[in-house]
C-alpha cells in the first residue's frame, strides 16, 4: 500500500505546480487507512465494516508566508495549490521548517488479519465471559487497520511506512436490579491479539465486584491499575512538552537535572517499542529514544522543529499533527513507563486500607496537576483483598506531589492508548464517598 502512494505521482505533481506558482518551499502529507471492524452487541455478531479513508495536505510558502490546505477523497492538484496560496496571504511570514536531502523507505511492519480470525476471536471471548456471568450481556469491537503515511516535500525529502495493527475493546454490563456495572477492557498490538488476557481482566473485575461496600475515605493509599494510570501520566506528558516550556506554562520549565517524582520512576520513548513505535514524525525527522525522567530526575523535553529553535535546542523528532488540517506540533507517539517488580496481586496485598480505581469518569489533571475525578469502577481493599465495589466515590490531589509519593511500582505494564505503564499505589491523595 505504501507504494501506492509513490506510484500515483500526486505528491510530485503538487510539489511542481506549487513552485511554478511561487512558492519558495512545499510538502505533502498523504495519509491512507483501511480498516475492517467486526462488531458484536448484546453477546452476538452484529455488522461487519470496510472503511478507506485518504486524505492529503499541502503546506507551502510564498514570500515567507505559510499556507495550508487539506483534501480528502480524490483531489484537484490545482485547486489545493490555488487554496494554499490563498491562505498564504492572510498569514505573516515565518521561518520555513522542513527537513532536506533524505529518501528512506522504511519497512512495513504489522500483519493483517482476516475478518474471520476476529470474529471467531470476538466468539470466543464471549463465549468465555458468558460461562462465567451467564447474566452479563457483552459487546465488543475488534479491527485491523492498516495505515501508510508519506512525507515529500521540495527539499529532497521523502518518507513513508505502512503500519498494521490489531485491536480489541470488550465491554461486559451487568444489571442487578436497580445496580447497573459496565467493565471494560481493551488491547492494541501487532501479528496477534491476545484476547485471554482481555478475558481475564474483565472476569477479575467483575468478581470483585459481586458485593457493592462503603469506600474508606479521607487521605487513604490509592491503587491505579495500568487502564487507569493513564490519567497521571497525561499530565506528565504536557509538562514535557516544549511548547508548554517555551511558554513557562510547565511547572517544570527550570526543572531540567532536579527531582521532580519518585526515584523509582523512568519514563522514556522508544522509537522501537510496542504497537505506537514510529520511524518518523510529521516533519520527516527520524524519531528518537529519549529518556525524559531517570530515577525521579527529569532529564529532557520533546519538541518539533519551531519549538526547538525557540529553545535553542534541535527538534527531539517529536513534531505531529493532532489532524491531518494542523501544523506539527510538540506530541508524542508512545511514552513508557519503566515497570517494577511487583504484580498486581502484590500491590493488593500492600494495603491494609485502601481503594483501587480501574475506570473514570471525565478527564484527567490541567497542567497545574491539580485533578478532581468520579470513579466509574474502583474497588474497597481491606487487609490486602479487594472486598467490593464502591460507588459514588471521588478521588481528588495534585498528580506532580502524589507522583513523589509513590508507594510501589507495579510488573504488569500494558498498553493504555500509546502509553505503556504499570499499575501504582500513591499516598496523598484525598478519597470522599458516601456509605
Amino acid at each position: 500500500m505504501n507504494y501506492e502512494l509513490q506510484k500515483d505521482n500526486l505528491a510530485e505533481r503538487l510539489l511542481e505546480l506549487a513552485a511554478k506558482c511561487g512558492a519558495e518551499a512545499a510538502e505533502v502529507y498523504q495519509a491512507r487507512s483501511q480498516s475492517q471492524p467486526v462488531f458484536f452487541e448484546a453477546n452476538r455478531l452484529k455488522q461487519l465494516e470496510s472503511a478507506q479513508t485518504e486524505g492529503t495536505a499541502l503546506r507551502l510558502w510564498r514570500d515567507g508566508r505559510p499556507g495550508l490546505a487539506v483534501a480528502y477523497g480524490s483531489v484537484a492538484p490545482e485547486a489545493l495549490v490555488g487554496s494554499a496560496l490563498a491562505l498564504s496571504e492572510l498569514n505573516e511570514p515565518e521561518p520555513i521548517e522542513l527537513g532536506s536531502h533524505s529518501q528512506t523507505i522504511y519497512p512495513n511492519v504489522g500483519q493483517p488479519i482476516a475478518v474471520e480470525h476476529l470474529i471467531d476471536w470476538g466468539k470466543e471471548a464471549i463465549a468465555q465471559i458468558r460461562d462465567a456471568f451467564p447474566e452479563v450481556m457483552v459487546s465488543a469491537e475488534w479491527d485491523c487497520e492498516m495505515e501508510t503515511t508519506r512525507l515529500v516535500n521540495s527539499l529532497g525529502l521523502d518518507c513513508h511506512y505502512t503500519d498494521t495493527t490489531l485491536s480489541c475493546y470488550l465491554s461486559a454490563e451487568w444489571v442487578r436490579g436497580d445496580d447497573f456495572l459496565s467493565v471494560s477492557d481493551g488491547q492494541t498490538q501487532r501479528d496477534r491479539l491476545q484476547p485471554e488476557e482481555v478475558v481475564r481482566q474483565i472476569l477479575q473485575r467483575l468478581a470483585w465486584a459481586k458485593a457493592n461496600v462503603a469506600p474508606s475515605t479521607g487521605r487513604i493509599p490509592v491503587l491505579f491499575t495500568s487502564k487507569a494510570a493513564d490519567m497521571l501520566w497525561g499530565t506528565v506528558q504536557a509538562a514535557l512538552n516544549g511548547k508548554r516550556v517555551s511558554e513557562k506554562a510547565s511547572p517544570w520549565a527550570e526543572r531540567l537535572g532536579q527531582s521532580v517524582m519518585a526515584k523509582a520512576l523512568t519514563i522514556y520513548q522508544d522509537p522501537e517499542a510496542g504497537p505506537f513505535s514510529c520511524p518518523f514524525d510529521d516533519e520527516g525527522t527520524p524519531t528518537q529514544h529519549r529518556v525524559f525522567v531517570q530515577n525521579g530526575v527529569l532529564q529532557n523535553f520533546y519538541c518539533d522543529r519551531a519549538t526547538g529553535r525557540q529553545l535553542g535546542t534541535a527538534t527531539t523528532g517529536n513534531g505531529f499533527r493532532p489532524g491531518l488540517g494542523s501544523y506539527p506540533t510538540p506530541g508524542l507517539f508512545n511514552l513508557l513507563i519503566e515497570p517494577g517488580t511487583k504484580s498486581l496481586s502484590d500491590l493488593i496485598n500492600l494495603l491494609d486500607d485502601g481503594l483501587i480505581v480501574d475506570q473514570m469518569l471525565g478527564g484527567g489533571g490541567s497542567i497545574s496537576g491539580d485533578f478532581s475525578i468520579n470513579i466509574d469502577l474502583g474497588y474497597r481493599v481491606k487487609n490486602g483483598r479487594a472486598i467490593g465495589r464502591v460507588k459514588d466515590t471521588m478521588v481528588a490531589g495534585n498528580i506532580y506531589s502524589a507522583l513523589k509519593q509513590l508507594v510501589a511500582l507495579g510488573s504488569d505494564a500494558d498498553w493504555n492508548g500509546s502509553c505503556y505503564t504499570p499499575s501504582l499505589i500513591l499516598e496523598g491523595l484525598s478519597v470522599t464517598g458516601r456509605g
